[in-house]
């Protein structure tokens, strides 16, 4: 199994960045999938996660509105967009995926419950 994150770069405050997480080596229709990332000196924080099917997505409350994911299972992609940046968005971007069972639910915002992660992708916002 293998993700990778890719699409992260410099970026002025109130730009946009378009994250994408590629997978390969399951069966990505049966995985949820969850972004996190993780600033320099700080731990990682849960950003955003989503369902096999695309209906059921979720935020960090902060990031609501600004942030947005989304997933092609033909293509076995998830996205973030980004919009809004600030300086504070600056982190390594990781994606990491998990079977799309029932407790994901509850479980979705712990780094802990993914099995597979990406390498992350660095964004860096300058004011």
């Amino acid at each position: 199994v293998q993700l990778q994150a890719f699409g992260g770069g410099l970026v002025q405050t109130e730009g946009s960045l378009r994250l994408s997480c590629a997978a390969s080596g399951l069966t990505f229709d049966r995985y949820a999938v969850g972004w996190f990332r993780q600033a320099p000196g700080k731990q990682r924080e849960f950003v955003a996660a989503i369902r096999r099917s695309s209906s059921w997505t979720r935020y960090a409350d902060s990031l609501k509105g600004r942030f947005t994911i989304s997933r092609d299972n033909a293509k076995n992609t998830v996205d973030l967009q980004m919009s809004s940046l600030n300086p504070e968005d600056t982190a390594v971007y990781s994606c990491a995926a998990r079977l799309n069972t029932i407790d994901f639910g509850t479980d979705f915002r712990n780094s802990r419950n993914y099995d597979y992660w990406g390498q992350g992708t660095e964004v860096t916002v300058s004011s």
